[in-house]
């Protein structure tokens, strides 16, 4: 069974649209949606009306969030998603597939953009290339990993900040493998449109550059919001 685990802030608008769309992926219903709400009255949560899903709260911040939903999986596979994310056709064939190669530990799905601007095509090459080249795929992409070496590594990092990336670059200095499935997921543009999409992506890559030369992600977190 894969456990899907969604941290969630502010998201009631959204939030039935995906499990809907999670359930459409499986109709065995042979996963597990667990939402992890970072509001501590759980105003996201309480708009759930499928009596299946897992709902938690948690201290804010995603890492605390996913934490939280992965102590209390029952899957084998842990899938974190962005609530904001849609899984390509098949995804949790595809994951399952992944995970059954010995080779691989963790993995993920190559970056899209919800949307039919060409400039997103432009980010999505880059992203691509990115992760190839470093192996570090980021939390839009939709990492998945199996749940006992999960625990073993110690789940991720509560840092503010880039913990995706933290958790990503230790699977890859302790010299495991983590998987690139070439299929895209499709992530909304909305932050993009909102501040902007060149003042957002070269914020997102001076955090990313000021990360990898040692700048704690406390300090960035500040700066970031």
């Amino acid at each position: 069974m894969i456990s899907i685990i969604l941290p969630v802030l502010h998201e009631t608008e959204r939030i039935e649209e995906a499990i809907a769309r999670l359930r459409d992926q499986d109709p065995r219903n042979g996963m597990e949606i667990i939402v992890v709400d970072g509001d501590g009255d759980g105003a996201t949560i309480n708009a759930i009306r499928d009596e299946k899903v897992v709902k938690l709260t948690s201290k804010q911040g995603r890492a605390f969030q996913m934490n939280r939903g992965a102590a209390f999986a029952h899957g084998d596979i842990l899938l974190f998603l962005h609530v904001d994310t849609l899984l390509p056709f098949r995804a949790l064939v595809l994951v399952r597939a992944a995970m059954d190669d010995t080779r691989f530990v963790a993995g993920a799905f190559d970056l899209g953009f919800n949307t039919e601007r060409r400039i997103f095509r432009v980010t999505e090459l880059y992203v691509s290339l990115r992760t190839r080249l470093t192996r570090v795929p980021f939390g839009d992409q939709a990492l998945f990993m199996r749940r006992d070496y999960f625990e073993k590594i110690g789940g991720y990092r509560e840092i503010p900040l880039m913990e995706d990336v933290e958790l990503m670059k230790r699977i890859r200095k302790r010299g495991d493998k983590i998987m690139i499935i070439p299929e895209k997921v499709r992530t909304s543009p909305r932050r993009y449109e909102q501040e902007g999409i060149v003042y957002c992506t070269l914020r997102n890559w001076l955090v990313q550059a000021l990360y990898a030369w040692g700048v704690p992600a406390e300090r960035l977190e500040k700066w970031y919001r």
